[in-house]
């Protein structure tokens, strides 16, 4: 017969991990150097699930560290918004690592389109971004103020 376990007092699981990572260190916001800190001491963890125990975690993050933010159009606009503001100040390297994110996560709206039909709206949102972020703050107002009549909030 095999003896219990006796408990440590440990937490466990990743997200006590990042608990007692955020208590040890008090940052005031994650920037990318925070989340590269933080992704190697909770290794190893998906970079997906990171993120979502980051956003879970009410400490302000970095438009690349929250990445592209799909729980609602207003989420999405201004993650997207956000995004946008650091590829305008981006060198080509940079802007290329933005385009994946935004990429990425309009590759998991495809995936999910099947169960939440919404997320064809995301996923053109997150299309026009990808062909022209600097038009997109202005493709958005425009869009969610021509959807406002329909009885579909924000989708036409």
């Amino acid at each position: 017969m095999t003896k219990p376990r006796e408990p440590t007092g440990k937490k466990r699981g990743k997200r006590a991990e990042l608990a007692d990572w955020l208590a040890r260190t008090r940052p005031e916001r994650i920037g990318e150097a925070e989340y590269e800190s933080i992704r190697v001491a909770l290794s190893p963890v998906s970079e997906s699930y990171l993120r979502k125990l980051l956003r879970d975690s009410d400490v302000p993050l970095a438009p690349m560290v929250e990445g592209v933010r799909q729980s609602n159009f207003e989420e999405l606009e201004a993650s997207l918004v956000a995004l946008h503001d650091e590829y305008l100040a981006a060198g080509a390297p940079r802007r290329q690592q933005i385009r994946k994110l935004v990429i990425t996560a309009k590759e998991h709206a495809r995936w999910a389109a099947a169960r939440h039909p919404e997320k064809e709206e995301m996923i053109l949102w997150m299309t026009t971004w990808l062909e022209n972020p600097p038009l997109f703050p202005g493709w958005v107002r425009l869009r969610r103020k021509a959807s406002n009549g329909q009885s579909k909030p924000n989708a036409l």
